[in-house]
């Protein structure tokens, strides 16, 4: 993909209206859509993924970097997610919520072109990358995306957290990096809300058809990620590398402790204090990790 095609963002000069006032807002509503398409468009960092300065790194901090078995599947899971989420937005006749979802594929496509620059400055490898191909259904891909992103960022938040805190992140990098995970939790932000938003307004016929593919879209995602739990260990690329990373980053923690530092991560990256108290947040994964924390609160006691 050349670089002409994330430099231009949707033009974010044009009025978008005004911000819903104080009081209470109902879910479906057009302040409800305003608040959560706004909040992303207001928070909008131009960054140029050209010009972010990678730091340089000694020699045992690079080693580490390069060794990460994800960098292949990270380049082409954002390639995918820009293609869905941009071909979705031109079946969108709304300007506003438009405007929003062009700006969430361009923000994607932009971390592209984020983890290209940053495996050309420490000279990892990359395989060619897979011929991508609009998709046909592009509601069911643009559902593939947001859910996708709402489990893959709850990980990310926690094992970005733990590469900071055990160094094997330096500081430099840290900084550097820290955008795109900011941009992550916008994205499963508006994601949510324009679920919410999109189910209210729906005509009612649809709406058990559109549970249904809701439904299909969570059944494929947690196949998916049983076989990628099951091929750990086949070929150069770790694609469950968010299941298993606290072992890949040297840090010791084990899978319960893990869980706290994602479920405390999630609260901050998406915390009322910045973002409106009004809009959704991402329920399921939380609510399954906590599930999961107790089970292994009850595993660690019979032990």
């Amino acid at each position: 993909m050349s670089s002409s095609a994330f430099a231009i963002p949707p033009d974010l000069t044009r009025d978008t209206g005004t911000w819903p006032g104080d009081g209470p807002i109902k879910i479906g509503s057009d302040e409800h859509k305003r608040l959560f398409c706004k909040t992303l468009l207001d928070t909008f960092d131009p960054y140029r993924p050209a010009v972010l300065d990678w730091p340089r790194l000694g020699e045992e901090a690079e080693k580490r970097i390069t060794s990460l078995p994800i960098w292949d599947i990270a380049v082409q899971t954002e390639n995918r997610a820009g293609l869905n989420v941009c071909t979705y937005a031109e079946m969108v006749p709304d300007p506003l919520l438009r405007k929003a979802i062009e700006l969430n594929g361009f923000e994607e496509r932009r971390h592209r072109h984020v983890l290209a620059n940053l495996v050309e400055a420490y000279g990892i490898k990359l395989s060619p990358e897979p011929v991508y191909e609009k998709p046909k259904d592009p509601e069911w891909h643009f559902l593939l995306t947001g859910y996708s992103e709402c489990i893959d960022s709850f990980f990310a938040f926690g094992l970005f957290k733990a590469a900071k805190d055990t160094g094997f992140f330096p500081p430099e990098l840290v900084e550097t990096f820290d955008p795109v995970i900011k941009e992550e939790g916008r994205h499963i932000l508006f994601f949510v809300n324009w679920v919410a938003w999109h189910r209210r307004n729906m005509p009612f016929w649809r709406r058990p058809w559109f549970e249904l593919r809701v439904l299909g879209v969570w059944l494929f995602l947690i196949y998916e990620r049983i076989n990628m739990a099951s091929d750990v260990g086949h070929g150069e690329q770790d694609w469950n590398f968010t299941m298993n990373g606290a072992s890949k980053l040297g840090a010791d923690i084990d899978i319960g402790e893990l869980i706290t530092i994602c479920l405390s991560e999630n609260e901050k990256r998406l915390s009322t204090s910045l973002y409106d108290a009004r809009l959704r947040r991402p329920r399921f994964v939380p609510f399954m990790a906590r599930m999961a924390l107790k089970f292994v609160g009850k595993k660690k006691a019979a032990a």
